[in-house]
């Protein structure tokens, strides 16, 4: 027997990997790191599939999302659920879109979901003035609120109805060289 991993039965693995951007390894690795987060609740042997989710409060306090302003919405973006628990599934699904291997269109398919606050499956005026103010620190006055938000609709909204869907949304990350190295968290 030895030093075998007996976590995950052959066949979960070999899921896992075909459904994330991950090796055998980093996904031991990231149950590893999911068990750190609530030894109490995540077992070590998910053999019999068990459902454990570990609470949005625990996951938003990892080093990796702690100081990232869009905390909350990025974990409730891959919450099954939709209040913020994961399961390991979603927290694999989680990292595995934010690692550096993820193509562009799937990071955009999410960053446009982590910014569509009211989750109306547009990115309105509110939605731009909740970014701007997580971006800035509520740093503006609210009259440069207003003047940046009009100014990304003008230039992003290609079908004028004064909020952008996801094509607008889409054409405007195509646009923005840095996406790809901005979006992503390394584990």
């Amino acid at each position: 027997m030895g030093n075998k991993q007996t976590i995950f039965t052959d066949e979960q693995l070999d899921n896992y990997q075909d459904c994330s951007f991950f090796t055998r390894k980093e996904i031991l690795r990231l149950h590893e790191r999911y068990y750190e987060l609530a030894p109490n609740l995540v077992p070590m042997d998910y053999r019999k599939n068990p459902i454990v989710t570990v609470p949005m409060q625990l996951i938003i306090n990892m080093p990796e999302l702690k100081e990232n302003p869009f905390k909350e919405r990025i974990v409730e973006s891959f919450s099954e659920d939709g209040e913020g628990n994961l399961t390991f599934n979603d927290f694999v699904d989680m990292f595995s879109v934010l690692c550096e291997t993820a193509p562009r269109e799937l990071k955009a398919s999410y960053a446009f979901k982590i910014y569509d606050f009211n989750t109306d499956n547009f990115i309105c005026k509110s939605d731009l003035e909740n970014t701007l103010s997580r971006l800035t620190k509520s740093e503006l006055d609210e009259e440069e609120v207003v003047l940046v938000c009009e100014k990304v609709i003008e230039e992003a909204d290609l079908d004028g109805d004064g909020k952008l869907n996801y094509a607008d949304f889409e054409d405007m990350i195509s646009k923005a060289p840095d996406f790809l190295s901005t979006f992503h968290i390394r584990i």
